[in-house]
């Protein structure tokens, strides 16, 4: 793989400083699956400390299907006694509020997010900013995907990988909330000489 070239580089180091220096919050969830009619089952907040800020688990209206469970081992047994979307989301939006949120694939969890507040009855009021690592992270590699037009994206668990960080990418909102937080110091610290 070609790295990108320096002055992009430079300029993907300079907007991870700057969106440091916000003092972001990094988010991640985890759902019963990819469609328009699935629900976050885990969600998890990282401050610009790198603290858990908040971690829950969330009841959802549907079954967690077997290949979900497969990959972020979260079981139906597991939510059976966990609060409801609008519990958690009560919890959640003071702490976003305002606030540059961090998401590895913004796209995903704000239309999981937006599913989910249609679901539970919610209206749907944008309180955050939500700010793509998964694209920012695409144009430091500089791997350009001609028909998305767009730089090719790689996986979360890719690019901890290739940025020598070893922190896993479990498919738990945590633990790859912490991934994603790691990840946006690293790119934050590189050297813009480089």
């Amino acid at each position: 793989m070609q790295p990108a070239p320096k002055p992009l580089r430079q300029q993907v180091i300079q907007k991870a400083r700057e969106i440091l220096n916000l003092q972001p919050v990094v988010l991640d969830t985890e759902t019963t699956g990819l469609g328009s009619y699935d629900e976050i089952i885990e969600i998890a907040l990282v401050n610009h400390q790198g603290k858990v800020i908040f971690e829950s688990l969330v009841r959802p209206t549907i079954e967690i299907p077997p290949d979900s469970t497969r990959i972020n081992r979260i079981t139906n047994e597991m939510v059976k006694s966990a609060p409801p979307w609008q519990e958690v989301w009560n919890q959640v939006q003071p702490l976003i509020n305002r606030k540059p949120v961090v998401i590895y694939n913004s796209e995903f969890d704000v239309r999981l997010m937006q599913q989910s507040h249609r679901i539970a009855r919610i209206p749907w009021t944008n309180v955050f900013t939500p700010v793509c690592l998964m694209k920012l992270y695409a144009a430091f590699l500089g791997e350009w995907n001609s028909y998305k037009n767009d730089f090719r994206f790689v996986t979360l668990e890719k690019a901890g990988a290739l940025s020598g960080i070893q922190l896993p990418n479990s498919h738990r909102a945590a633990d790859d909330t912490l991934l994603a937080y790691t990840l946006l110091k690293h790119l934050a610290s590189l050297n813009e000489a480089e």
